[in-house]
């Protein structure tokens, strides 16, 4: 009996180790979690690195461009293209009003690879929205050509379309190399000019991959062309200004203002709400929109050149735009702005820009580009980070 009760006593003794020795019986309950999930910042620095993932594809630290432009690269803008068979086609010049202010916010604009904006006569301006690596359904009001839309058309082999214009112009542009590739309402017709009446408002607009199907139907050569020229590096060169605002001064009655914002890295635009007879202290301005997307008029570039205007008659108000070969120019990207060369050594070269030495090419930045011609001698002024340009002619 003795024996039988110490092996118990012995059983009892070795249970109840082995359960001292189980895991209910940790001291430390809350060392567990202390090594299954380490505070140790360095694990943890790790693991972030390896789970994500890179933002956007790397940019060439080199660049691209002058020349050289892989295929899928649209050589208007630095980027790729979501479908390079666009980029097998002529780029197209769309001429858009700008007065009277009932025709904004305009159609298509902020598709467009590349705007000029020209002063044109009683001190109003248009546009030529060129469209290459994207198409748009809707592009106007479009309005009728000027001498200088001969400039865009033989620098980007470009069609252009326009709704009519003075008969002094419609003279020198059916007079001339191009003529195959000018496109007016008469005799083209709806597609691709059609009219376009929302609220009453009668519309000229045309859709960009019907005017490249109308010219390729009318025998008109239309395939990719010889685009090189611009230059373009994501990272921003030294030696640059800040340049937070630039206000561009056509007249009293057409003026805008391009807006830094470095959330998104572009320039926003604003045009003006009234005339303004008084002074900068005046001006009113109001963001520009897209009728056809609903997003703002944005610029990655802000190039402003100074060219001569020279007058072709007074009465009526008439300017011719040589445009070449060279001239001063300020370039607004990624808040800063820098004093270079315009270049445009004959009548077929695509605008490109240089040091002041007029050989080292400078970069724009990769995407789209918005550029404000204004006269030879039309006024600089840098009043803090804002930029002041106001047109004077020549």
């Amino acid at each position: 009996m003795k024996r039988t009760t110490l092996l118990i006593a012995l059983l009892i003794v070795m249970i109840a180790g082995l359960a001292a020795c189980g895991p209910g019986a940790t001291p430390e309950p809350t060392a567990l979690p202390t090594f299954t999930l380490p505070p140790s910042p360095t694990p943890t620095a790790t693991a972030t690195q390896t789970a994500t993932p890179t933002p956007t594809p790397l940019y060439p630290p080199e660049g691209m461009g002058p020349s050289g432009f892989p295929a899928d690269v649209n050589p208007l803008t630095g980027l790729k293209v979501e479908n390079p068979s666009l980029l097998e086609r002529r780029p197209m010049g769309v001429k858009v009003s700008n007065l009277p202010r009932n025709v904004r916010p305009q159609f298509g604009l902020s598709l467009a690879d590349m705007v000029y904006e020209y002063y044109t006569e009683q001190g109003s301006t248009r546009f030529v929205a060129l469209f290459l690596g994207k198409d748009a359904e809707t592009v106007g009001s479009i309005r009728s050509a000027r001498f200088f839309d001969a400039n865009i058309v033989r620098m980007y082999r470009a069609i252009l379309a326009f709704g009519s214009g003075d008969v002094k112009v419609r003279d020198r542009l059916y007079n001339s190399e191009y003529a195959s590739r000018l496109v007016s309402e008469f005799p083209a017709g709806c597609p691709p000019m059609c009219r376009y009446e929302p609220n009453g408002v009668d519309y000229l607009v045309t859709n960009t991959s019907d005017l490249s199907q109308y010219v390729t139907g009318i025998g008109v050569a239309n395939g990719r062309q010889n685009l090189d020229g611009m230059f373009f590096k994501l990272e921003p060169p030294e030696g640059g200004q800040t340049g937070a605002r630039a206000f561009v001064h056509y007249s009293g009655g057409i003026y805008n203002r391009w807006d830094y914002d470095p959330a998104t890295g572009k320039y926003v635009r604003f045009s003006e709400t009234t005339d303004n007879l008084s002074g900068p202290e005046a001006d009113t301005y109001a963001p520009l929109t897209d009728r056809l997307t609903d997003q703002p008029i944005t610029a990655d570039n802000v190039l402003v050149v100074l060219t001569p205007y020279e007058y072709y008659s007074v009465k009526p108000e008439i300017m011719d735009v040589p445009f070449g070969p060279s001239g001063t120019a300020y370039l607004f990207r990624d808040g800063q702005v820098y004093k270079v060369l315009w270049q445009r050594p004959s009548a077929e070269s695509v605008l490109f820009l240089t040091l002041e030495d007029g050989t080292t090419p400078f970069p724009f930045k990769p995407g789209n580009t918005w550029v404000e011609v204004m006269g030879a001698s039309s006024t600089v002024a840098q009043e803090g980070d804002d930029w002041r340009f106001t047109f004077l002619v020549p």
